[in-house]
């Protein structure tokens, strides 16, 4: 058997840059060879085994071609015979299509250090079509490698427009789908991810609610950047910089999806547009298995963003009403999400990238002001038969003698709400 280090290790060393994740290619191997030496078999679709004491994954070289629709739809030789050329060319792009030999020579049929050189993301061959999921990944991989200058090639975006035309995108799992969207959000430039989607029709396939909001103008005196479309991948840069939570990106990607679906003889008015998401939000977490912490933090931020946006308008019954919808009482994590996600939204606006949101210290003066409440102490002095009632007279009150404060503050310059 002959054993390399092979793709995203090799890659990353060449790059300079740490390598996260070792994987091996066995070629001239079998099973049972590796099981003999301690090896553990995982993997149903072609044999991958886990080494003995690192429990890097290793894999039989291999070919495969296609049979079926989808992602799942090949057929695998992982007979001895498979020569490493021919495992490296099953591969996605160039970059990720080389091995190093154990005396650390590297082993590159398909010119993958002169694209790393040129910082550009090209498919090894034409069979990179028959892997719609590929797409994706690419996307991915431009996301992640922006910051180093890497690019995708031209001919890569045309394959890859391609398989969108050809429908192939249907057919893949929604979970590999949604793991491809959840890596991408958490990289380094997600706004590329979406871009590069957009550039070959992908994003209209799998996120039509995004999509369409590329076009829809906003009012100029708020939005100066006036596209919608712009103004979300703006937030998404600001949300990036924000946080490297991917529930917090995603929120902020399809926080404003319902301004595609309001009156457009309105436009560039967009009233409503916060409840009006809610309906197509739903439809994306079905259609791409969103997990529910995600679709969750999504729904609130789409229903109350504008609402924290003006909050120093809003009465103490309101706001203790809006403290009560986000849950703050139970589940407080979720709350500095929210903030985020709102600050990333009043940010992601022409020429207003550096304003300061006083809207996040303002929600969390009102928060503090009831978070130190003794509960128990409150029901126990009162003895009332309507415990939740007392409770929210307690906080309203609480919250009341905070807004006079705050409004004092402002009024002597020393918040700027």
């Amino acid at each position: 058997m002959e054993i390399y280090p092979v793709g995203g290790a090799v890659r990353d060393k060449l790059l300079g840059i740490p390598v996260k994740d070792r994987d091996w290619v066995v070629v001239a191997g079998n099973p049972e060879l590796l099981l003999q030496q301690g090896f553990t078999q995982v993997g149903k679709d072609f044999p991958v085994f886990l080494h003995p004491e690192t429990k890097e994954e290793y894999a039989l070289a291999r070919t495969e071609r296609k049979t079926a629709p989808g992602y799942s739809g090949f057929e695998f030789d992982t007979s001895q015979e498979v020569t490493l050329e021919q495992d490296l060319m099953r591969r996605d792009l160039t970059i990720n299509a080389m091995a190093e030999s154990e005396s650390g020579e590297i082993v590159d049929p398909y010119n993958g250090r002169e694209d790393i050189k040129k910082r550009m993301l090209r498919h090894v061959s034409p069979a990179f079509s028959e892997d719609p999921l590929r797409v994706l990944r690419v996307a991915k991989f431009a996301a992640r490698f922006a910051d180093l200058g890497f690019t995708v090639a031209e001919e890569t975006t045309a394959l890859m427009r391609e398989i969108v035309q050809s429908g192939e995108l249907e057919h893949l799992v929604k979970e590999r789908v949604w793991q491809e969207f959840e890596e991408a959000l958490g990289s380094e430039n997600p706004r590329v991810f979406i871009e590069v989607l957009r550039s070959c029709g992908a994003l209209q396939a799998l996120l039509p609610e995004v999509e369409v909001l590329f076009g829809i103008p906003q009012p100029e005196k708020y939005h100066p950047e006036i596209d919608t479309g712009v103004h979300t991948l703006m937030c998404l840069d600001q949300a990036a910089s924000l946080s490297n939570d991917a529930v917090v990106r995603y929120a902020t990607l399809i926080h404003d999806v319902g301004k595609g679906v309001t009156d457009s003889s309105k436009w560039p008015a967009h009233l409503g547009h916060e409840m009006l998401g809610l309906k197509p939000q739903k439809e994306i977490a079905a259609r791409l298995h969103v997990p529910k912490e995600f679709a969750q933090l999504a729904a609130i931020v789409c229903e109350h963003h504008t609402k924290l946006h003006r909050v120093e308008e809003l009465r103490p019954v309101t706001l203790l009403r809006l403290l009560e919808q986000l849950d703050v009482f139970r589940r407080p994590e979720r709350l500095e999400k929210f903030l985020t996600v709102c600050e990333a939204d009043a940010k992601g606006r022409l020429g207003l990238e550096d304003q300061p949101y006083a809207q996040r210290q303002y929600l969390m003066s009102l928060v503090s002001s009831i978070s130190a409440l003794d509960i128990p102490a409150l029901l126990k002095e009162s003895n009332s038969k309507d415990p939740k009632e007392t409770i929210a007279n307690k906080r309203l009150e609480l919250i009341s003698d905070e807004v006079e404060r705050l409004r004092g503050e402002t009024e002597r310059g020393i918040c700027k709400i």
